[in-house]
């Protein structure tokens, strides 16, 4: 006798919530390797990132150390809401052993194509979720180097691809 199943599962804010907390566990090797970002900034990333997931507003986030507009230790993760990815890793693993001095912690954020579909009043109610609201500016760039992609975060078959830039890993 064979028997067969099928589940589905759809996505939600407790399967963006577990993604972000990768994310955030991945910023928490970043403060202790680096310094920064603090406690506090990691909240509010983890917190904006939960809200943007949920919604699929994210298109890619970077997090790290930027020298005269260039990444010189970074995180970047690229949105996949596709419901097919099955690899689910372990965070961790940050660039370690970079300069950083002289560079500053921050962020890049670009929104993804339904964000841009929302209408003002729309982006302005999800934006009151939000922890803080982002700025328009200029990606930085890559000096040295390429993102190397080396962990997929997954819940429900959606989630997030990482790549990293400088460090040994």
């Amino acid at each position: 006798m064979t028997q067969s199943y099928t589940t589905t599962e759809t996505w939600s804010r407790t399967h963006a919530r577990y993604i972000a907390g990768k994310v955030a566990a991945d910023l928490r090797q970043m403060q202790q390797a680096y310094g920064q970002p603090s406690d506090a900034d990691i909240e509010n990333y983890s917190a904006e990132l939960t809200v943007l997931l949920t919604g699929t507003y994210v298109k890619e986030v970077s997090y790290g150390f930027r020298r005269d507009g260039a990444w010189v230790a970074a995180l970047n993760y690229v949105a996949d809401m596709s419901g097919n990815l099955t690899t689910d890793d372990r965070s961790g693993r940050v660039p370690r052993g970079e300069d950083v001095t002289g560079a500053a912690f921050s962020s890049f954020l670009v929104f993804s194509d339904k964000w841009d579909r929302l209408t003002q009043d729309q982006k302005e109610a999800v934006e009151r979720e939000l922890p803080f609201v982002r700025s328009s500016g200029v990606a930085p760039v890559i000096k040295i180097g390429t993102w190397r992609g080396d962990k997929t975060y997954a819940s429900a078959g959606s989630g997030i691809r990482r790549s990293t830039i400088g460090g040994a890993s």
